[in-house]
């Protein structure tokens, strides 16, 4: 009895035992990823202090690290697949390392916002390594447990770095301020770094693919020219060149499509991948879930310190409610998924809108007058909801890939999470920021709504899913 989200490796494919020290190897290099994203969102006060920096401003600093991250993970993976997994890894951690002291060492918000971009790509040289190596070094019950642990450290990533970023600024060491939430990430880099040739073992695909450029280059510049113009078109009153970047952005994106079916050689995404229903929808439900996930967390911490006047600190502390309910929840999905199958994403989800829903609520019962800890109650629900779906769709997706397909699957997978991600920020950002004139709680409100939406949707979106539920013969 199985189901979609537990098939097994076919029996050639079985890897052999993985080595001691490789999980908290590459899942501390996942957990600075994550970190970083979502750190800068109780930054936010300070760096519009600091550097003089105004709202698209602020949402480049956190989309463009997102954007960027994007933009790079598909040709990634392809780099992974044909000179091993373990050098790009190690390349990109390096990489990552050295741009987040550039960041921390920023003089200007313009500066700030090019070290992200570049910190971004680097973080995208290991984001499918990760998930390739997790894929090819485990099997069975061990390749799901790596997988959820891969997930909740996204999922700690995310709510850790509200609370770490909070009491980095609060503490103030040497002076830094806001510029300490970069910085950490130079000593956790280089350790990690130095462990890397003796914890993570080599791996590619078993033909070495060729890597198409063009197609790297259309894709790169579709997303670019999708998300840049979301983010700075309310700020700039929607000029035509918006519009005309939104239209250049289909376009690339055709010609894109194009190219991989009918000319690349070796194309940077294996539509084959897309045939696969399962890999498809689950492809799908990846870019809902993560159309909400940055956003919510940047509009909530914008919420809370602005109109709540939390500090960096407080606010940090109140996330920590969301990260109480995805531990619980996180360490169980695997025996959840086993049990209802697809519809634990979908149980998931209706967590999710629960938790938002409460939210909604008190923010209409309490306000900024109120204290925000009104809000603990929703954001704890919120977290339940968070650890029933973040494992259960990457296992979706990479489950049934084949060890030549894994390196373009995986990236792929990140692609589209990062894409979820900076469109979300740069969406539910205008309409928040939009909405701000009529007060924080309705600009809050409204934002709530939308994702509620998003996860209703992602529920749908999985009764499409083939395959039984579990238990059913």
């Amino acid at each position: 009895m199985t189901t979609v989200l537990s098939r097994p490796l076919p029996a050639s494919d079985t890897p052999a035992a993985p080595r001691r020290g490789l999980l908290p190897v590459v899942l501390t290099a996942t957990f600075m990823t994550a970190l970083d994203f979502f750190i800068v969102n109780v930054a936010i006060p300070s760096l519009q202090t600091g550097l003089r920096a105004g709202p698209s401003a602020v949402q480049w600093v956190a989309a463009g690290f997102g954007l960027a991250l994007a933009a790079g993970l598909v040709l990634a993976g392809r780099l992974g697949d044909r000179f091993g997994r373990r050098a790009m890894f190690a390349l990109g951690l390096l990489l990552f390392t050295v741009t987040s002291g550039a960041c921390g060492l920023a003089t200007s918000a313009g500066v700030l916002i090019a070290a992200r971009v570049l910190q971004g790509l680097a973080a995208a040289l290991t984001g499918p390594q990760v998930l390739a190596v997790l894929r090819t070094a485990y099997s069975g019950a061990a390749q799901a447990r790596a997988f959820g642990a891969y997930a909740m450290t996204l999922g700690i990533g995310a709510v850790l770095g509200q609370l770490i970023g909070g009491a980095l600024i609060q503490a103030d060491l040497f002076g830094l301020g806001w510029r300490s939430c970069f910085l950490i990430n130079v000593p956790v880099g280089l350790a990690t770094l130095a462990l890397v040739r003796r914890c993570v073992p080599e791996s590619r695909a078993p033909q070495r693919p060729g890597l198409d450029l063009v197609g790297t280059l259309l894709v790169s510049g579709a997303v670019t020219a999708l998300v840049l113009p979301l983010i700075q078109g309310q700020a700039q009153g929607w000029p035509r060149w918006t519009w005309l970047c939104l239209a250049g952005s289909a376009l690339l994106f055709a010609v894109f499509a194009v190219h991989q079916l009918r000319v690349a050689v070796e194309p940077v995404v294996d539509f084959r991948l897309l045939r696969d229903r399962v890999v498809g929808l689950g492809i799908l439900g990846q870019l809902v879930f993560n159309l909400g996930q940055a956003s919510f967390f940047l509009v909530l911490a914008v919420y809370l310190q602005q109109g709540h006047g939390l500090t960096a600190l407080g606010s940090g502390l109140l996330f920590t409610a969301i990260g109480g309910g995805y531990l619980l929840t996180s360490t169980v999905a695997p025996r959840v998924s086993a049990r209802l199958g697809r519809q634990a994403i979908a149980l998931g989800a209706v967590v999710l809108a629960a938790g938002l829903g409460l939210m909604v609520l008190a923010t209409q019962q309490v306000g900024t007058a109120g204290s925000a800890w009104w809000l603990a109650p929703g954001l704890f629900v919120d977290g339940l909801g968070m650890g029933l779906v973040i494992a259960p769709l990457t296992t979706v997706v990479l489950a049934g890939v084949r060890p030549q397909q894994v390196g373009s699957a995986a990236g792929v997978l990140s692609t589209v999470q990062q894409v979820g991600n900076a469109l979300g920020i740069a969406l539910l950002g205008n309409l928040f920021y939009g909405a701000a004139g009529h007060g924080f709680d309705h600009a809050f409100g409204i934002s709530l709504l939308v994702l509620v939406a998003l996860e209703l949707l992602l529920a749908l979106l999985v009764q499409a899913l083939p395959g039984r539920p579990a238990g059913t013969a």
